[in-house]
């Protein structure tokens, strides 16, 4: 039982029956709340303030339970026990008085009051242990403002509000606490992470390396290659940057260290790959059910729209990857050691089935819930097949401690941002933000974007990949949609800037984490994966004026932006490398940039104009007089004595 206990509370600082109780209260919270999501994904039967109540109550409990357990301060854990019983109030209490509350128009009395103010409690001690200090400061700030608003002076004062009234709103309403954020986070986003848990305890992470090694193992710098693959396959699963950095990074990082990667390149590139995850359909970090539900734009049509800029930022990172192999002269891996992909497949392929199951069940029209469902069911069948993929129960049990963990940050943040859009809604300050920053920007659609870019920068910084794209579709979104930019765009541009402080200073938490593990300086890893991820940077500025990239527009100019764009984005890692067969001097990688900016220049007619076509021709050209320039320089040139073009 204390292995079992230590298992499910790994950080506790507790020992003997207290640590046993707690854990077993914990596994049997974890356990409610899975049976509670997959039965009502499945077969409904609960209100959208109901299950999102339930959810919260068993949810926070189990967190609270969680934090109590890290703290040897007795006054602290007591805190927290009697906060998380607290915690289990709400559901119970909105479920019992449902129609009442209906029938007194959601009108606060006495009672909804007090479980307000404690939920408000709940929510910032949630948000300060497993966010941090900026969501509070933010939830904070937005609570004070609802109730003393009348203090301030102008446009942007309001009249106060009261307690009651901040109440009626934002807990007996599904417009704060049990918003739409903490509806996604019920009925997408743990069930997704549960799934991920599941293929993972499966072993599918060490398939996604050992088939990314079969892919890519043959040629040189296939050790990065390798992570690149793995790291984006895994990521994109798990929908975290950092996660995916210590997960696979522990096996790609000193793969690339022996294949003669410098320790702050390895770092990097793990980072960099794992970020992309973060941006990759099917889930993108959960971000996509969650655009679904703030835009009202249908799942599939997100999951379309984000694949080309997704994978324009892989093929870059494969690229500066593969040029820097060719650049320190890297050597190929023994053939003997590279499994084949028909190797992989037969051993191991039946364990990609869920995954299959998931997007052939979206694809074919199913609602996300019930697919991923049919994943988890999938999952289920496929584990006991071999010994090696084989779960107990009591591992199965773990399995959804280890979701409740993973998606705590997540319930925390969605119940900030639920207060946050609360207050917004009510005073109607988003509108006003929006309009300041149009403002700032005037009529230029380029300093709109700009100004738009350094908001999301800021708020996003250090925050989850979720919370970060709801944070920004509250404050910023909107005034690109009122400046008149495709909906699907504007969301798209802010989700981007939100999430690239994964691995860019001060931050850099992805990048740091890669350079905890391959040994190297914390700032010089975050650098290098900067201008190895860079197309991050730039692919939010090349879909607003390409919007083909996003599938808008006619299949000619869908097309023709892509093709584009991926030798665009191709010249550009190129030149960012400095290396095409032989080393590449200013005036190489200075063409090379100006046939990437011809390339993805953005006209204001159809593409397949003559003067659109001339503009892309222009930069083809320059392009490929430096590959060609290059090319014959290598040849001849001696392999000891290469010299810059």
């Amino acid at each position: 039982m204390e292995q079992f206990a230590s298992q499910v509370l790994p950080k506790a600082r507790i020992q003997g029956m207290e640590k046993t109780v707690v854990a077993l209260i914990v596994s049997a919270l974890a356990l409610a709340v899975t049976v509670l999501l997959l039965y009502t994904s499945y077969f409904g039967g609960l209100t959208a303030l109901l299950l999102r109540s339930m959810f919260f109550s068993l949810m926070a409990a189990a967190g609270l339970l969680v934090l109590g357990t890290r703290s040897t301060n007795l006054v602290l854990r007591l805190a927290c026990y009697a906060l998380a019983i607290v915690a289990l109030l709400p559901g119970p209490y909105l479920y019992e008085n449902y129609t009442q509350i209906i029938r007194r128009g959601a009108i606060a009395n006495d009672i909804d009051k007090a479980l307000f103010v404690a939920t408000m409690v709940i929510v910032l001690v949630l948000a300060r242990a497993y966010i941090g200090r900026t969501m509070v400061a933010i939830a904070v700030a937005a609570l004070a403002y609802a109730y003393f608003g009348y203090l301030i002076p102008g446009d942007y004062g309001n009249s106060g509000y009261s307690t009651g009234r901040l109440a009626s709103n934002l807990f007996l309403r599904t417009e704060g606490v049990f918003g739409i954020p903490m509806g996604v986070a019920a009925q997408y986003i743990f069930l997704f992470s549960l799934l991920g848990v599941l293929l993972m305890k499966s072993g599918l992470g060490q398939t996604f390396v050992d088939l990314a090694h079969a892919l890519t193992g043959r040629v040189q710098g296939g050790p990065a290659l390798t992570a690149v693959v793995s790291s984006t396959m895994f990521s994109a699963i798990n929908g975290s940057a950092v996660a995916g950095v210590v997960t696979t990074g522990t096996f790609t990082i000193p793969l690339m260290k022996r294949a003669g990667y410098r320790a702050k390149t390895a770092g990097a590139i793990e980072a960099a790959a794992a970020s992309a995850g973060q941006i990759m359909p099917p889930v993108m970090g959960a971000a996509a059910f969650l655009m679904a539900e703030m835009t009202g734009i249908p799942y599939v049509s997100i999951a379309m729209a984000a694949l080309i800029p997704a994978l324009l930022y892989v093929l870059a990172l494969l690229v500066a990857v593969r040029l820097e192999a060719g650049k320190f002269n890297m050597p190929r891996a023994e053939a003997d050691d590279i499994p084949s992909v028909g190797k992989v497949l037969a051993s191991r392929g039946y364990m990609l089935a869920p995954l299959v199951v998931l997007v052939g069940c979206l694809v074919y029209g199913y609602t996300p819930m019930k697919s991923v469902v049919y994943a988890i069911a999938m999952a289920l069948v496929i584990m006991p097949m071999t010994k090696a993929t084989r779960i107990s129960p009591k591992n199965l049990l773990l399995a959804t401690v280890d979701t409740v963990r993973n998606t705590l940050s997540v319930v925390a943040a969605v119940a900030t941002a639920g207060v946050l859009i609360g207050v917004l809604t009510l005073t109607g300050l988003a509108l006003q933000i929006s309009s300041l920053i149009l403002d700032v920007g005037g009529s230029s659609m380029f300093l709109v974007l700009v100004f738009t870019m350094i908001a999301s920068f800021v708020l996003g910084l250090g925050l989850p990949t979720s919370a970060a794209y709801l944070l920004l579709a509250i404050l910023v979104a909107p005034a690109l949609e009122d400046f008149g930019l495709p909906l699907i765009a504007g969301h798209m541009f802010i989700f981007y800037y939100g999430l690239i402080s994964a691995i860019t200073p001060p931050v850099a938490l992805a990048a740091y984490a890669g350079a905890s593990i391959a040994g190297a300086g914390a700032n010089e890893t975050a650098f290098e994966a900067i201008r190895l991820g860079f197309v991050k940077l730039v692919i939010p500025f090349v879909f607003i004026y390409s919007p083909g990239l996003l599938l808008i527009g006619s299949p000619a100019s869908i097309a023709l932006q892509t093709v584009a764009a991926v030798i665009g984005v191709s010249a550009l890692a190129t030149a960012f490398t400095g290396w095409l067969f032989v080393p590449l001097g200013v005036l190489a990688r200075a063409m090379l940039v100006a046939g990437a900016a011809l390339l993805l220049w953005p006209t204001s007619m159809p593409d397949y104009e003559p003067l659109s076509l001339a503009i892309r021709l222009a930069g083809l050209a320059l392009g490929m007089s430096v590959v060609a320039q290059a090319y014959l320089s290598s040849k001849s040139l001696s392999s000891k004595e290469p010299a810059r073009i």
